[in-house]
């Protein structure tokens, strides 16, 4: 039931009067304020002044309880016992409101409103993987079962920036060749927790807009699917969530060692510990796929495994062309140099590394498809 008004009556005890949203109640019935976690015994109602003995969905109605201090309930719900939860961040269903200009950004904060609460909550985005945009909408639960992929903003017609021909990667938070997800999620943690039911609608605003200026305060709008009633969710229920980022990095192959091992460089910085990479699959722009095996040296080079070795082509744009560096001269510095080659490839041959890093993974672990 949705309270709108508290009150009390000498000699008889504290009002609640509000509307009945789902179920029913009878005279004798236990009523629980979830806020204030108090649970107290209706002594009698009434509808439009008239006694009543019961009341269902839709009824406006007053309840009258003993020993409660109306000025503790100006509005709020009030529920049989143990059937509304208290949340400290939850997971939604979006939907932009288009008249709201500007984006909907991850980690920004908006005006979060539940029932009668209004409170601040910080948003992160994110949506079915880009082959999955046309699924149909799931309107009444969330899949723990899927992956999601991770959105820098809320996907829509008049935000996602273009991409251009110099920007060939699709970042997180744009969607490719102009197509958007029919269903998008967020998940919005609070600033401070909130009392509501599950399937409940949500409205997010900016109210600490200017009301003078000729702008839409609403944002957006959906509906509560998963509450985190656990204060520690960060720990307990986040890491069960998948959504990930997809990573792309970019290399050359140095040179060639043998017919199966190459020396790839310029994809990790040096300071970058390589162990973490060994064992994901890498892509030769020539077509071979590798596997990174070890680190090279401390500049940031590392070594890969051809398993099906190079092709002959590939040998051949990997071989060094071999240039002198100069003639012998006097003294032992010359002779150390006497003959030293530097190895310059045919042509470059690039390395490209693709992976998903799950952002509430504790471990940090890089997962890539069979």
């Amino acid at each position: 039931m949705s309270v709108d008004h508290c009150f009390s009556i000498k000699g008889q005890g504290t009002v609640m009067t509000g509307t009945i949203l789902s179920g029913s109640i009878s005279l004798g019935d236990s009523v629980e304020i979830p806020a204030l976690k108090v649970v107290k015994k209706v002594k009698s109602m009434q509808m439009f002044h008239t006694p009543v003995t019961s009341a269902m969905q839709g009824d406006r109605l007053g309840i009258c309880v003993t020993q409660f201090d109306p000025k503790l309930l100006e509005r709020g719900l009030v529920c049989a016992p143990d059937t509304l939860y208290t949340v400290h961040a939850a997971i939604i269903s979006v939907e932009k409101i288009p008249y709201f200009r500007g984006p909907l950004q991850t980690k920004s904060k908006f005006h979060i409103t539940v029932g009668h609460d209004t409170v601040m909550g910080r948003l992160l985005f994110f949506s079915p993987a880009s082959d999955s945009f046309d699924q149909e909408p799931l309107l009444d639960s969330f899949d723990f079962s899927q992956e999601y992929l991770f959105q820098e903003q809320y996907l829509c017609k008049d935000m996602a920036p273009a991409i251009t021909d110099s920007d060939k990667t699709h970042k997180a938070g744009q969607a490719p060749e102009g197509h958007y997800p029919r269903q998008q999620w967020a998940l919005v943690e609070f600033e401070k927790p909130v009392t509501c039911p599950r399937l409940c609608l949500v409205i997010g605003s900016r109210l600490d807009a200017d009301i003078h200026t000729n702008t839409c305060r609403l944002a957006f709008h959906g509906i509560l699917l998963h509450g985190l009633e656990d204060k520690n969710y960060t720990e307990s229920f986040l890491p069960t969530l998948k959504v990930y980022k997809l990573k792309h990095k970019h290399g050359l192959v140095e040179r060639a060692m043998d017919d199966y091992s190459v020396i790839g460089r310029s994809l990790f910085k040096k300071e970058t510990n390589i162990q973490l990479f060994v064992g994901l699959k890498v892509h030769l722009s020539t077509g071979e796929q590798g596997v990174i095996d070890s680190a090279f040296g401390q500049s940031g080079k590392f070594k890969i495994h051809i398993a099906g070795g190079l092709s002959p082509e590939s040998k051949k744009i990997l071989t060094p062309v071999l240039k002198k560096r100069g003639r012998a001269g006097r003294g032992e510095a010359a002779k150390q140099e006497e003959g030293t080659e530097r190895p310059e490839p045919t042509q470059h041959v690039s390395l490209s590394l693709s992976f998903k890093r799950y952002i509430f993974d504790t471990h940090k672990r890089m997962v890539q498809s069979p």
